[in-house]
């Protein structure tokens, strides 16, 4: 059985930074592709970055240069390093895991997610 754990969310002051980590149990997740979505208050869920099995890498527009997905295939693990962080960026943030980078990246679904976890920037 597959289980999802995230962890890393917290309030921070905008400016400040965050690393969320995702660990990934059950199976191994090399040959998959991983993501990081966030839901908005009242929004729809949005990816904001994805990763290959091979380590390219994809971003929003709105976090390119801020945020740096990585991934430590020894670990089953995927981490969201999040800096100069803005109050738009509040949202709850969930880790996914997909055979396929196109259903990851353009269809927004994937085998896996983690259960989320709440990033909260004041201002």
């Amino acid at each position: 059985q597959v289980h999802v754990v995230e962890s890393g969310g917290g309030l921070v002051q905008a400016g400040g930074s965050l690393r969320l980590s995702c660990v990934f149990s059950g199976r191994t997740f090399s040959s998959y592709e991983l993501g990081w979505y966030r839901q908005a208050p009242g929004k729809e869920r949005e990816l904001v970055a994805a990763i290959t099995s091979g380590g390219g890498t994809n971003y929003a527009d709105s976090v390119k240069g801020r945020f740096t997905i990585s991934r430590d295939n020894a670990k089953n693990t995927v981490y969201l390093q999040i800096n100069s962080l803005k109050p738009e960026d509040t949202a709850v943030y969930y880790c996914a895991a997909d055979p396929s980078y196109y259903r990851l990246l353009r269809l927004g679904r994937a085998d896996y997610w983690g259960q989320g976890t709440q990033v909260t920037v004041s201002s």
